[in-house]
């Protein structure tokens, strides 16, 4: 269900995207708003679920994960991939997995130290079906903030 938000809630969203670690008093200077009127607009963002969490970009290079892929794994029909995902999911090098429509039911984002553990991450994924793997050569070029721009085709 699509939660009703004003031009303000889409603002503060927008610097919250752009920087989570701003300060209430920040965010109020930036959109015009007491650091009170602030708070509590966060909190009702943060309670609706608009708002999910605050995360750090990690330097994955520097802390010994140079290398990223994404792993493509057809499930044979008539397989549960539900439970092949939950499975998946306990990998610890899987950062994020999308069960997805096409030829390709399930999606991951894997980091690893080497070519090494990737190549035996892809050989451990072929329990759940057959797997195909793209190396990533480097951080993505964009990150786009989610704005109310996105909505204008919904009535």
């Amino acid at each position: 269900m699509k939660q009703s938000l004003d031009d303000i809630d889409w603002k503060l969203l927008h610097e919250l995207q752009n920087n989570a670690r701003l300060s209430y008093t920040e965010l109020g200077q930036r959109i015009n708003l007491s650091s009170p009127a602030v708070t509590e607009r966060v909190r009702k963002l943060e309670d609706a679920g608009i708002i999910s969490g605050y995360h750090a970009k990690v330097n994955l290079g520097k802390v010994g994960l140079p290398m990223m892929a994404i792993i493509y794994i057809h499930v044979a029909d008539g397989q549960r991939d539900e439970k092949k995902a939950a499975e998946i999911e306990k990998i610890p090098e899987v950062v994020e997995l999308y069960r997805t429509t096409g030829c390709d039911s399930i999606i991951v984002k894997v980091v690893a130290p080497s070519v090494e553990r990737l190549t035996s991450l892809l050989d451990e994924l072929s329990h759940a079906g057959t797997p195909s793997m793209s190396i990533v050569l480097g951080d993505p070029h964009i990150q786009n903030v989610i704005s109310n721009d996105l909505l204008t085709d919904i009535e």
